[in-house]
């Protein structure tokens, strides 16, 4: 078994800890947060694995070999070079780090160590990305020539954390960037982005950007946390649309189901099945049977979660640069602040332990 130690037990590393606690070839061995009430929660859940408020613990035990990082970007990279340094495998959240410069350090450094490291840039993991991109390398749709990628919810608001991450579009449009570029199989060339300073909160909290690949490809990203969050009835509106010369692959989801449809020239075939949240067991899985292995065999690395994390900055900065109009009221976001505070079901609610 590979012991692991997790640092930070919010959201994300409750979700990998129960992943890790049920997988074969894992020891969940450390949990650490600073936080009283994550570490009561932590006790009762886990009494069998070591609950510490000291990271130093478990960078300085020769028997964990792996580390799970799950706190806020700025806590990364000190704990990224701690498990450099020390000489385990790492899973981090993304980005790795705050500020984008300390990213391509952190890629530099990560790359010439003979350590795994594993970035949940989380569509990496995804059944349905995976079915829509062998589709097209199959030539089934003829020659890509069209990537739209849209995620809109009445989620994640300004100032309810995730702060180190970056504004809207980077903190959860990166995931959707990387998407578009995983699809083109290039890198990104051209680019143009438009927001809107929705409440007029002073960042634009929806943007879209359209461009081209260096292969030629053109692509379109709408990203916004602005979907009806005071609507009687909340919804949302995701989907992949890929157009061929010959065929098209699209897929929509509900956070229950995923759907794919594909309309190529030999086959047409429609499948639903599990949407999978962050797809945390396939990170979990994938990661552990790859250390065994000593090659990995599938998981998302760092450099195309700090290419992503580069874009979304860029793209991000060319939204502001191009003028992002203000529509709405401070007064309207406080509302919206006031009804997630009751809310026990939603889009992106802040984790509060």
């Amino acid at each position: 078994m590979l012991k692991v130690g997790l640092v930070g037990f919010g959201r994300m590393g409750r979700l990998y800890a129960a992943e890790f606690e049920k997988h074969p070839l894992w020891e969940l061995s450390y949990i650490c947060d600073t936080r009283d009430s994550a570490i009561e929660m932590a006790q009762s859940m886990y009494p069998n694995t070591q609950i510490v408020r000291d990271e130093d613990k478990i960078f300085d035990d020769p028997d964990v070999k792996v580390v799970a990082l799950c706190a806020l970007a700025d806590s990364r990279p000190a704990q990224i070079y701690k498990a450099l340094a020390t000489g385990k495998h790492i899973m981090a959240e993304k980005p790795v780090a705050e500020h984008i410069d300390t990213e391509w350090q952190l890629l530099s450094d990560i790359e010439s160590s003979n350590l795994m490291v594993a970035v949940n840039i989380f569509n990496r993991n995804a059944w349905y990305h995976h079915d829509i991109v062998n589709f097209i390398r199959s030539g089934e749709i003829g020659e890509l020539a069209i990537v739209r990628v849209a995620h809109q919810t009445p989620g994640h608001l300004p100032q309810e954390g995730h702060n180190p991450e970056g504004p809207a579009f980077h903190d959860c449009g990166m995931h959707y960037v990387d998407v578009a570029r995983w699809y083109a199989n290039s890198e990104y060339d051209t680019y143009h982005a438009q927001g809107i300073r929705m409440w007029s909160y002073p960042d634009p909290w929806w943007i879209q950007v359209h461009g081209t690949f260096k292969n030629g490809v053109v692509f379109e990203i709408t990203q916004g946390f602005v979907y009806g969050h005071m609507a009687k009835d909340q919804t949302h509106n995701c989907y992949v649309d890929v157009i061929g010369t010959k065929g098209i692959a699209r897929m929509n989801h509900d956070f229950k189901n995923a759907t794919v449809e594909l309309h190529g020239v030999t086959r047409t075939e429609r499948k639903t099945l599990d949407f999978g949240d962050k797809k945390t067991d396939v990170m979990v899985d994938v990661l552990g049977k790859s250390i065994l292995a000593g090659k990995n065999l599938g998981f998302p690395v760092v450099r195309d979660s700090v290419i992503a994390s580069d874009m979304a900055w860029k793209m991000f900065q060319d939204a502001v640069k191009n003028g992002a109009p203000c529509i709405g009221t401070p007064a309207e976001l406080e509302e919206i602040y006031d009804r997630r505070k009751n809310m026990t079901e939603g889009y992106g609610l802040p984790v509060n332990l």
